[in-house]
């Protein structure tokens, strides 16, 4: 049966939201491709600029990816544009996409409050799993170690078994050394309030894999139960924003 065109845009204004602004027409849709491949369920919206973002006003939108362009993060047209984004959709997170491998704009990137910075440089599934570590509530940043002014940033080589780093006394942020590609895909759907079932069949997992990475995402977050894992995520973002408002 076909669904008419009022309801699957019903459906997609209702679903969690990913905008991709992407001058190259290329690059722009071969993410959302990407991204379409990997998170059933998700809506996918591709831009050219901000300017069309208002089009966006009414969803769930939970990540707006922007190019640099080739701008620098101090130049006013990228600061205009973000300004641009936080006004419209404040609860989304920020991703840069860049061609630059620059440690030092990383981290200033992070002190801005960019929860994920994307170069072309990183292979194709650590660029997945660190997206789906950004929709889950995470930060991440393909570099060993950024090293901002006021904190640290913990990248993807760090040993699975070495402590985190505790950033300003209170904020942990979520690595791709936390996560398997996998436990990231549950953990996104967990954000979502979506039950073992659910999750199960959206991934094409059994019940029993889904509940064996939700023990690992327990472990890994020292909590005890699904609830403590999104008030832990909650947290960490809300800590995340009060340190970079201050």
């Amino acid at each position: 049966m076909s669904i008419n065109p009022d309801t699957k845009r019903r459906r997609a204004r209702n679903a969690p939201t990913v905008i991709v602004i992407e001058q190259h027409t290329l690059a722009r849709t071969t993410i959302v491709r990407l991204l379409e491949h990997e998170l059933a369920g998700w809506h996918f919206i591709d831009m050219v600029s901000i300017e069309t973002l208002d089009s966006a006003l009414g969803m769930d939108v939970r990540l707006i990816a922007i190019d640099l362009a080739g701008r620098t993060l101090d130049s006013a047209s990228l600061n205009d544009d973000l300004d641009a984004i936080r006004e419209r959709f404040p609860e989304a997170s920020i991703a840069l996409l860049s061609n630059t491998d620059d440690t030092f704009v990383a981290s200033q990137a992070l002190e801005m409050g960019i929860r994920g910075y994307f170069t072309t440089f990183i292979p194709l599934d650590v660029a997945l799993a660190g997206m789906r570590l950004v929709l889950a509530g995470g930060v991440f940043y393909p570099h060993p170690l950024v090293a901002a002014p006021s904190r640290t940033v913990v990248g993807r080589s760090r040993p699975q078994d070495e402590p985190r780093k505790v950033i300003n006394g209170n904020t942990e942020y979520l690595t791709i050394a936390d996560f398997t590609p996998r436990e990231a895909d549950v953990l996104a759907e967990l954000q979502c309030g979506h039950p073992n079932k659910v999750i199960a069949g959206k991934l094409n997992l059994s019940g029993h894999t889904v509940k064996m990475h939700l023990q690992h995402i327990m472990r890994k977050l020292q909590v005890q139960n699904r609830t403590e894992v999104v008030a832990r995520l909650g947290q960490k973002m809300a800590a995340e924003h009060d340190v970079t408002a201050n």
